[in-house]
Parts: structure tokens; sequence; C-alpha cells
């Protein structure tokens, strides 16, 4: 971290062990992103009526390149609950802004189009036809927004394909628009 972590009590004392603690938090919040410029902890216990008893808020302000994270938990009545829910929220908005970062976003299989080439009902298999001619495999078991007595040979279905042991298979099979050419 380029700037010492600052920590902050307001409306309570200052605590060595609270204060180790944060300490020991941020120093796992590098683990989950290293290049953190910056980390503001501050600690507060807000005047509370007598009869509510003693709540404490901790906020989180964590400098990273280009932009800034902040986390905000109120109402405690533990401050080690508090601290704990705030560093966990601020560790999965770290890993979320790591990720952008990085730009890993979720890759979604592709999604191809066949005609159903042959049914098999009484094992519940059947076979799709590619565009190419050639035919993959697939279980009942993965018709997706069809049942199997609604499928019919010559119906446009979508599909992904997998690898399976056997070699390439369809899944996540739904009926797609009749009339579509491939």
């Amino acid at each position: 971290m380029k700037t010492p972590l600052q920590i902050t009590f307001r409306d309570i004392d200052r605590s060595d062990a609270i204060e180790a603690h944060i300490r020991e938090r941020v120093e796992k919040l590098e683990t989950f992103f290293e290049p953190i410029m910056s980390c503001r902890v501050v600690v507060e216990m807000p005047h509370q009526h007598k009869n509510q008893g003693k709540f404490f808020n901790v906020r989180i302000a964590i400098g990273v390149p280009g932009s800034e994270i902040v986390v905000n938990r109120d109402r405690h009545e533990d401050v080690y609950v508090a601290l704990r829910d705030a560093f966990d929220a601020a560790r999965r908005q770290l890993e979320d802004y790591g990720q952008r970062m990085r730009r890993e976003t979720k890759a979604h299989p592709q999604e191809y189009t066949g005609l159903v080439a042959r049914l098999v009902p009484e094992e519940a298999y059947g076979f799709i036809r590619r565009a190419d001619g050639s035919e993959l495999y697939f279980g009942f078991d993965n018709l997706v927004n069809v049942s199997f007595d609604q499928l019919k040979e010559g119906d446009v279905v979508k599909f992904i394909e997998e690898m399976a042991d056997e070699g390439p298979q369809a899944k996540r099979v739904s009926v797609g628009q009749h009339g579509i050419p491939l």
C-alpha cells in the first residue's frame, strides 16, 4: 500500500485489539487485490438513545488505481461482527474490481442451430443434424423448453455443444423457430 493505513475511532475509545484486528484484515485484502493505494477505516459508535443499546458502524474506503471502493456497515451490536461484515463486503468488491480490470468476464458457450435428425424414444435419446451434415447425440434429459412428446424429427432446435467421453454431444436443447434455414 502506497499510503499508510488510516484508522479512526469516533465516539469510541481507541483499542489496540481492534486496531490490530483491522490491520490483519487489511493485510488479507492485499492478497485479493495487490495494487491497493490507500485504505481508511472508521469505527464509530454514534450516540444512541439509552434504551436502544450500543451499535457500531464501520466505514472502509479503499483507493485502487482509477477508483475508490467504499463499504458501509451500520448498526451491529458487536464491533467484531461489524468489522467482519465490512471487510467481507470489501473483499468481494475488490475481487469484482480486479476481474473487471483483468477483463475476466463470464464466457457464455456458443449456441448452434440444427434439425432433429432421429429420435429413439424407447431409449430416451436422439440426434441433431448440424449445418455441416454431421450429427450430435442428445439425451432427452437435455431438453430445455420442450418435452419429449412435443419433439418431432425435422424440428429446428438450438443447442450448445459439449465434449463428453464419447465425443461431442448436444446439451441444453431447445426448440427454435420453424422454417429457419440452416
